[in-house]
């Protein structure tokens, strides 16, 4: 979120901690992007804060940790104190979580893997209904699409973005790879490092899709400890993974802050994967 944003975020966290009875006197920014991760001292909480327009997925994040809660899921968990909701303040969607301490070590390659596959089990086991992976792919089409929703998008780099989404969603869907429920944007930022192991964060990108749209998130070392991965299928979905990124950078609405970057860095991404599938 940019300063104005970031502001008014951190004000609505705080009055929803007050009037919960938790006690704050110190506030700091763990996570800023198009959402913001806030730690709250002393009760010692974490709260994602979402944007106007986002309460659904907020919503559906929770549901999520709530199915995962009885199984074995490597996930975060909603703060116990208070009851598993979204609260609504000044437009803004907040939800509490378990605070976990960082270990300030990198997650190695086979532990990584083994998250995945702990993971993806209690997926198979939990009855959500969660929206395809190519929904996503539709709903970045439609801001690529639509000249209002990204104005400063060059024209060349729009039809380029088009063309990336729409041919690399079809090849995947239709290439046989089973689908599954998955965690939908797995990438090293969403797998914390705690004293209790590996945990993944970031639940409302659930989706279903094959495994590959995962693995595709993560270094590409993890997915040599992934039995049966299909190295092909997974250079795809990082390219289609980039294309999307992309397409949310150059909404007009975007929070991410150094937007400018990122939309020159989200193209050149998505060309390097691009040559990596040609090549294989």
């Amino acid at each position: 979120m940019e300063p104005p944003e970031l502001r008014r975020a951190v004000e609505a966290a705080r009055a929803t901690a007050a009037e919960l009875g938790l006690e704050t006197d110190d506030v700091t920014v763990i996570h800023n992007s198009d959402r913001v991760v806030l730690r709250l001292l002393p009760c010692d909480v974490l709260l994602r804060v979402a944007p106007p327009g986002h309460l659904a997925d907020s919503e559906f994040e929770v549901e999520v940790a709530r199915a995962l809660a009885t199984t074995d899921a490597p996930v975060a968990e909603l703060d116990p104190r208070v009851p598993p909701k979204v609260h609504v303040r000044d437009t803004f969607a907040i939800s509490l979580w378990t605070y976990y301490e960082p270990l300030g070590t990198d997650i190695t390659p086979p532990a990584y893997a083994t998250a995945f596959l702990r993971h993806h089990a209690a997926l198979r086991h939990t009855d959500l209904n969660a929206p395809h992976f190519t929904d996503r792919v539709t709903a970045a089409l439609r801001v690529v699409n639509d000249a209002d929703q990204s104005p400063d998008l060059p024209p060349a780099d729009r039809r380029f973005l088009a063309d990336t989404l729409t041919a690399l969603s079809a090849e995947i869907s239709t290439g046989g790879a089973p689908d599954q429920l998955l965690h939908g944007e797995p990438h090293p930022g969403n797998l914390l490092n705690t004293t209790t192991g590996p945990l993944f964060v970031d639940l409302a990108t659930c989706c279903r899709g094959p495994i590959e749209f995962d693995l595709a998130h993560a270094p590409e070392e993890v997915a040599e400890h992934y039995p049966g991965a299909d190295q092909p299928l997974i250079n795809r979905c990082r390219a289609l993974n980039w294309a999307m990124f992309s397409a949310w950078r150059w909404r007009e609405a975007d929070q991410m802050p150094d937007r400018a970057h990122w939309r020159a860095e989200g193209l050149n991404k998505v060309r390097t994967a691009l040559d990596r599938c040609r090549r294989d």
